[in-house]
């Protein structure tokens, strides 16, 4: 049993990366499906597909590398808030992801979404990662 689903989805997508998979295979939840698509809006994966199995769901992701360098689009994925240590933010004190290029995906009463959707819907929340 996973305790930190969060975490599990942003090391299974560093491990691929590194090992250098065009496609990596995560369990699914709402939760994780909501920061896929944030991922695809943000233009860090190439695609995203959710499938149904006789259990959770699967979702499969398909990783996005710099056709020249082989570099992965994403460099790092940083877990912020922790079960055991849980970071909340106001919508003015969410900080700069790598000076305004990366991005922190931000857990709302209206949803996840990331620092600048929920700067401006004005709400805060727990800051669940960052990525660049």
């Amino acid at each position: 049993m996973v305790t930190d689903p969060i975490s599990d989805f942003l090391t299974r997508v560093r491990n691929a990366q590194m090992a250098g998979h065009r496609i990596v295979e995560i369990p699914a939840s709402n939760l994780k499906k909501r920061i896929t698509e944030i991922l695809y809006d943000q233009g860090y994966i190439l695609k995203y597909k959710f499938e149904d199995d006789s259990k959770q769901g699967v979702i499969k992701i398909a990783l996005k590398y710099d056709p020249q360098t082989r570099q992965p689009a994403i460099q790092a994925l940083e877990r912020v808030s922790r079960p055991g240590l849980r970071q909340y933010a106001k919508p003015g004190e969410f900080r700069r992801v790598k000076n305004g290029l990366g991005v922190a995906i931000i857990s709302t009463s209206k949803g996840v979404m990331t620092d600048k959707q929920a700067k401006a819907s004005n709400v805060g929340g727990e800051v669940l990662c960052y990525i660049y």
